[in-house]
């Protein structure tokens, strides 16, 4: 082993980049940048079946726009099927391995004949079968005794010998297990620290006893993350979660919001200040303060940390990161007018369509119009309105002023004073602030806008 601390991230390129998985990146990442090591990328895609080339494009750019560099290049399993196998040809002239031609129906019937529990049966164990094409190559575990470690998130875990099936080292088509390839890869890397998900733990003392056979004595630590949950502390799922961090970017969160919430997701700064660069991160980081107990995955504090994000961006930046939200050069030219305002009011970047949709023609959104409609003086409003900025200086107190002055002729609060105003221009009742857009929008097409609201008002 070195005397660099070397962990690894083992995505498999069945699926895209999982907020989960993501998680488990970042905190090898942390780990290594924090005490000098190294932060190694393996992919894992041994199953020629279900892996997807596409898959594999979209881990790595996941991981490079939420700024986890790795160091060298990436190791591939599938360029490693030699060392599989000769691994597998050392277990089995050991005896630790033995060939199996059981197929899954055939355990699940003895099983069922027996009335045992699920898994394998051992049925091979002593049968003598030589390896070969359509027999699969199973570990044989101890029959009685523990295997157990430290882990550096849960302490130590222990699991009986007796309570481990026999498990598939290859597979009947003669591809590995990420088992065997797991404890194989990690020798060859140096790997010092494993660094993974707690739906990993079941795993793992499968994983070590196949490195005890193949006299790998240098165990690395091990630290098993928390779980992450949805708001009904069930486990993330695909199927009912949004958890692919690309549909996350897609949204408009920034790669900085989202490191720095998954960073929270079971660990945080010591001082209490969640919201903070990535190199202090690093700075606080250790792997001895991660919490064992599932994590929420809240949507309500992502959207938090993203705005905060958000407003702490330079002027400049945000509108350059905005544009790619909107649609046309017209949009983007009130971003760039009124860049700061919106900076200051949003949470993710895909609301900039909302903020901005007002320079074609307000909204069709009937609540809003029904709601601000209902103010008993909404039609003097319009008509004050239009009235007074006819002749105004078109400058955002100006408009302000003459505004104040209406709002109080006809006794109505600024408040609900604003709200037929604003519909009439933009269709919406919230948004920018309204005299800065104004001023955007221009005098003729202000007016032509609440000349249009009043005709719509009756």
């Amino acid at each position: 082993m070195t005397d660099v601390f070397r962990c690894r991230f083992a995505p498999s390129p069945t699926g895209y980049l999982h907020v989960g998985s993501a998680q488990s990146a970042l905190f090898n990442w942390l780990f290594a940048r924090s005490t000098g090591g190294q932060f190694l990328l393996r992919i894992e895609d041994t199953d020629a079946e279900r892996n997807r080339p596409e898959l594999t494009d979209n881990i790595l750019e996941m991981l490079q726009w939420l700024g986890l560099d790795w160091d060298g290049e990436p190791v591939h399993q599938s360029d490693r099927f030699d060392a599989y196998r000769a691994a597998a040809d050392q277990l089995i002239a050991s005896g630790a391995a033995y060939a199996c031609d059981c197929t899954t129906e055939q355990v699940q019937a003895r099983n069922k004949a027996a009335g045992g529990p699920p898994g394998y049966d051992g049925f091979c164990r002593d049968r003598g079968l030589e390896p070969g094409p359509g027999r699969a190559l199973r570990f044989r575990t101890p029959d009685d005794g523990v295997t157990a470690w430290d882990d550096v998130v849960r302490g130590k875990v222990t699991f009986d010998n007796a309570n481990l099936e026999d498990f598939v080292l290859l597979r009947s088509s003669g591809t590995p297990t990420f088992l065997l390839a797991n404890a194989v890869d990690d020798d060859f890397m140096g790997i010092t620290h494993v660094i993974r998900g707690e739906d990993h733990v079941n795993g793992t003392p499968k994983y070590l006893l196949i490195r005890a056979a193949l006299g790998l004595v240098d165990q690395p630590q091990l630290a098993h993350l928390p779980l992450l949950v949805n708001e009904g502390r069930k486990k993330l799922s695909k199927r009912r979660d949004d958890v692919s961090v690309a549909d996350y970017k897609a949204k408009g969160y920034l790669p900085e919001a989202m490191r720095n919430y998954l960073s929270l997701l079971g660990w945080g700064p010591p001082d209490g200040v969640e919201v903070r660069p990535i190199e202090e991160l690093v700075e606080l980081f250790r792997l001895e303060d991660v919490n064992p107990s599932p994590a929420f995955f809240d949507l309500k504090k992502l959207d938090y940390v993203n705005a905060e994000w958000i407003r702490r961006l330079d002027p400049a930046d945000f509108v350059e990161r905005a544009e790619a939200f909107l649609t046309d050069e017209a949009e983007r030219e009130a971003l760039r007018a009124l860049g700061s305002l919106a900076q200051e009011r949003m949470k993710v970047l895909s609301e900039m369509p909302e903020y901005f949709d007002w320079v074609h023609g307000p909204a069709d959104d009937e609540r809003s119009w029904e709601k601000a409609m209902k103010v008993p003086a909404a039609a003097d409003l319009l008509d004050g309105a239009i009235a007074g900025y006819e002749d105004a200086p078109w400058d955002r107190d100006e408009l302000h002023a003459r505004f104040m002055d209406l709002a109080a002729r006809l006794e109505t609060s600024a408040s609900k004073a604003q709200g037929p105003i604003r519909v009439a221009v933009t269709g919406r009742i919230s948004g920018l602030p309204l005299f800065e857009l104004l001023v955007h929008l221009g005098r003729e097409e202000t007016l032509a806008r609440l000349r249009a609201g009043r005709a719509r008002l009756g």
